[in-house]
């Protein structure tokens, strides 16, 4: 907890139009005999109205908890997040869940998170009833709506979610998350489940909406060169904490991390001539554990340019600013 105080909110020029920031966040899941998981430790950074803010990191390092934690989906351990000038964090009850109406996720999995005993109609409108917002034959207006804006048929409203495949599904998903005309939208891995074709076609629905409603997304994915595409900045996250931030071509042509290197070295290229040209940044070791994650900077167990022990077993370097609107958390920023 002592090294999440050391982590500095993220200085953006764009902190005036901020929809979400979030400050020096944890998320601590206990893990019996006294133990915890530190599944978020110390994390700040803010969306801003309009963008798409990419993130990205390897699995368990922390991505779908933070999500959930920005939707407030689920507590907390220390810190604070904030929409618009609202901090959810101090909110509980009714008044916590009238402010989850601005608030919303496209999952990954399109499968399980449509109920199979309810039609894609009653789906769609659950969160119309559940605010009572509409009722009767506006309801059903709006359920028709939403089927034409992702692309569907709206005599579908009576059909189950079996009779429909992954790419329909994850297209119901989008519509339900569209019904209360949210202000964010985070989509937690809403296309990995997807074939590639399919892939293609929900990224392009993601961009026209976002144009047509005016969405902010927090777009999460291991597919670093479909981030490339949707997001106006990447975020990249290793072991709980975020330790690169900046637009995406800044990322993706000028890595200030060694992990972020790493991630991009192993993006494939279609082109055999310029990938046989191509090398490859090789991270030796394991992931380390969340329970008892290394001192000082979390990657220098596995990172190429470390100098041990200081200042990178014992020192955790902050999120800074490396050149402008580029942050990063490393020490040797300079040699990656």
């Amino acid at each position: 907890m002592a090294q999440a105080a050391q982590i500095q909110p993220t200085p953006s020029a764009g902190a005036a139009n901020a929809l979400v920031r979030v400050e020096n966040v944890v998320k601590h899941f206990p893990a019996g005999l006294g133990t915890s998981v530190k599944a978020v430790d110390g994390v700040s950074f803010e969306i801003r109205e309009g963008e798409t803010l990419g993130l990205v990191g390897e699995s368990g390092c922390g991505k779908s908890t933070l999500a959930r934690l920005v939707t407030q989906l689920i507590p907390v351990t220390s810190g604070h997040v904030f929409l618009g000038d609202v901090e959810l964090t101090r909110m509980h009850g009714e008044k916590l869940r009238q402010q989850r109406r601005q608030l919303q996720m496209i999952f990954q999995d399109p499968f399980a998170s449509l109920d199979p005993r309810m039609t894609v109609g009653d789906i769609i409108a659950e969160p119309l009833d559940n605010f009572g917002v509409l009722r009767g034959r506006k309801r059903n207006e709006r359920v028709q709506e939403l089927l034409r804006l992702v692309g569907l048929n709206p005599n579908f409203n009576n059909r189950y979610p079996h009779e429909f495949s992954g790419g329909q599904r994850q297209r119901i998903g989008i519509a339900r998350a569209l019904a209360l005309n949210p202000k964010l939208v985070v989509c937690d891995e809403a296309i990995s489940a997807l074939d590639v074709s399919i892939q293609a076609q929900i990224v392009n629905l993601l961009e026209d909406l976002q144009q047509k409603l005016k969405l902010t997304y927090l777009f999460i994915a291991h597919d670093l060169s479909v981030v490339r595409h949707i997001s106006d900045r990447v975020m990249v996250m290793y072991l709980g904490k975020i330790v690169e931030i900046a637009d995406s071509v800044g990322t993706y042509s000028s890595p200030k991390h060694p992990y972020t290197k790493a991630l991009l070295s192993a993006i494939p290229v279609p082109d055999p001539k310029i990938q046989r040209g191509r090398r490859l940044v090789e991270l030796s070791g394991e992931i380390p554990s969340p329970i008892n994650p290394p001192s000082g900077c979390r990657f220098h167990t596995r990172c190429p340019i470390a100098h041990l022990p200081t200042p990178c077993a014992d020192n955790e370097p902050p999120l800074e600013e490396k050149v402008r609107d580029h942050l990063a958390a490393c020490h040797y920023s300079q040699d990656v």
